[in-house]
């Protein structure tokens, strides 16, 4: 499974990106990257998600996860974030 993350945005406006194989990690963490996913199930969640109202300065995410011949991207704005995505968002911001 490989995940590429991109958050923007923000008070300073800075942006960051990462990526994350789980080829290339320790295997306590990519055993839990997939549960992650699942959890979310983020291949069933829209392309892009935003909140009713633009509020400012506010974390736009980018996720791209490519797992056994399946590849999905969903954007997703910080005021809209779904509780079952938080806990992938946040795994992926302490790495």
């Amino acid at each position: 499974m490989r995940i590429s993350f991109e958050r923007t945005g923000g008070f300073a406006g800075i942006s960051s990106r990462k990526t994350v194989d789980t080829a290339d990690i320790p295997a306590n963490e990519a055993d839990q990257l997939p549960q992650l996913v699942e959890a979310s199930d983020f291949f069933n969640l829209p392309e892009k998600i935003t909140a009713s109202t633009a509020q400012a300065d506010r974390f736009q995410y980018r996720l791209t996860v490519e797992d056994k011949g399946r590849k999905h991207t969903v954007t997703v704005s910080e005021a809209a974030l779904p509780g079952t995505l938080r806990p992938l968002i946040e795994w992926l911001q302490k790495r």
